[in-house]
């Protein structure tokens, strides 16, 4: 007697081996940029290039982040004081962008002032306008501040994003008026409000706001380029294309130190992802 499967199960095994599919081919560069890292010198040059490493080494990460001696010079990538450079600068940029942005998102959304709708309408069609147009000006305004080649100097274009700005208020909007008008007639202040109110409420889209100013900060690369001019102060990205210029045929070098970049952001999205999840999919606050 045959057995009859039913199409339900049948568009289910069918979705569920694309959705399969397309994993496996996100995630195989991913793999295969971890295994060439532990390559010995020169394996990743043969063709077709291998997937598994005749030979697991660690010479590369040794490379990249322990100081050697060769030829009896002292030799050094910086790596690591680039690995804390941009460990410190999107730690800063994501805290203080935070203390900027949420309050401005939530002023937006629920408080009434002069301008408000100008001014939004202004952040609007700021969006619209490539970030590299504004980098010549912004060079040098801040070389009269005097602030190139400095830490602050990579650190406050990031603080007032506009994206930031908006996304808290379309969350904002969801909080119920009845609710914050109900605090405001039991004495409560505008401060109290939202530390008290709005934060709780909003704590997922701040996780989330809060991974996507530090993947931004730590993956930026042009503006760092462009305003850092010591070596000792470069972040991740500008030490990695400093590498690549010196060592392009390096392959097994380069991806370790592609490794070494990701890493740290990959161990933070995992851990966040509960809250991040909750403040892509919840959309706004219901009261």
């Amino acid at each position: 007697m045959a057995v009859t499967v039913p199409r339900a199960r049948i568009r289910a095994i069918l979705a569920n081996a694309a959705v399969a599919a397309v994993t496996l081919l996100t995630l195989l560069p991913l793999a295969w940029m971890v295994t060439v890292s532990f390559m010995p010198r020169g394996e990743a040059n043969h063709f077709p290039p291998p997937f598994w490493p005749s030979r697991w080494s660690w010479e590369n990460y040794h490379e990249l982040l322990v100081r050697r001696l060769i030829d009896g010079a002292w030799f050094d990538y910086r790596m690591v004081p680039a690995l804390w450079n941009s460990l410190g600068i999107a730690a800063l940029s994501t805290l203080f962008g935070l203390l900027l942005t949420v309050p401005a998102g939530y002023a937006f959304a629920k408080l009434r002032f002069t301008g408000r709708e100008r001014l939004l309408r202004l952040l609007i069609v700021s969006l619209i306008v490539p970030g590299q147009v504004a980098m010549l000006p912004l060079f040098l305004i801040f070389k009269e501040l005097g602030l190139v080649n400095s830490y602050a100097g990579v650190i406050l274009p990031s603080l007032a994003g506009i994206f930031a700005i908006l996304f808290v208020r379309q969350a904002t909007l969801g909080i119920p008026d009845e609710m914050l008008d109900a605090a405001r007639l039991d004495g409560a202040s505008e401060a109290r409000i939202f530390g008290s109110i709005v934060l709780p409420l909003l704590a997922p889209i701040v996780v989330t706001l809060a991974l996507f100013m530090f993947l931004g900060s730590w993956n930026d690369f042009l503006w760092p380029l462009i305003i850092l001019s010591d070596q000792h102060r470069y972040t991740l990205p500008v030490a990695v294309a400093a590498i690549g210029r010196e060592h392009a045929a390096d392959g097994e070098l380069m991806m370790a130190a592609a490794v070494v970049t990701t890493l740290p952001v990959l161990a933070l999205f995992l851990a966040l992802q509960r809250f991040y999840m909750n403040g892509l999919l919840g959309g706004s606050v219901k009261g």
